[in-house]
């Protein structure tokens, strides 16, 4: 008789999950997840098969959570307003920054790093970033930029966002992010 699992499996991810966002792919170890989820090595290898497998179910998870919290921001209709929707996206980089959190963004890290070799996290990262993309386009449709020029702001949008995450994890200095943050918004507010 086989015996039951000895822990919470969502629980395991959330910990796997903290534990890519603040190694990275290739820098988070075997002994790193181990540790970090309270697995031994059998444990994690039956219930999630290899890194790889367990790095794709927490791109997942990332996906449902930090992605989407950042769609429904930026598809706020409370905030009438695209732009400051925009605006309040690109805020919360700085926010958490000054806060502390230097993670940056999982699906951002995974994109800088282990999508440019590994077919099946790029298109869970282009996926995501599909996502960010209609977001911003949903924002930039309730703002007062011309139609026109929303395909091609949305993605200048998704790039920057991208940019400013990756670099949270290595900034020192605020004012870099939030002059980044600001010039967005100016680009939004011009003329």
């Amino acid at each position: 008789m086989a015996r039951p699992r000895e822990f919470d499996p969502d629980k395991a991810l959330e910990q796997a999950m903290d534990v890519f966002w603040q190694h990275g792919y290739e820098g988070a170890s075997l002994p790193d997840l181990l540790s970090g989820m309270g697995l031994t090595r059998g444990s994690l290898y039956k219930a999630f098969k290899d890194k790889r497998s367990l790095f794709l179910l927490v791109l997942n998870r990332y996906e449902q959570i930090a992605v989407a919290q950042a769609v429904a921001l930026l598809g706020d209709d409370s905030l009438p307003d695209g732009a400051d929707r925009i605006d309040a996206l690109f805020a919360s980089i700085t926010d958490a920054v000054e806060a502390g959190d230097k993670r940056g963004c999982l699906l951002c890290s995974a994109a800088a790093g282990p999508s440019s070799y590994d077919p099946d996290i790029a298109a869970a990262v282009k996926q995501a970033l599909q996502q960010m993309h209609d977001g911003f386009s949903t924002a930039l449709a309730a703002s007062d930029i011309p139609p026109e020029e929303q395909p091609a702001l949305a993605d200048l949008l998704v790039t920057q966002y991208v940019g400013l995450r990756i670099m949270a994890r290595s900034v020192d200095r605020l004012d870099v992010l939030s002059r980044a943050g600001a010039a967005v918004a100016g680009l939004l507010r011009r003329g």
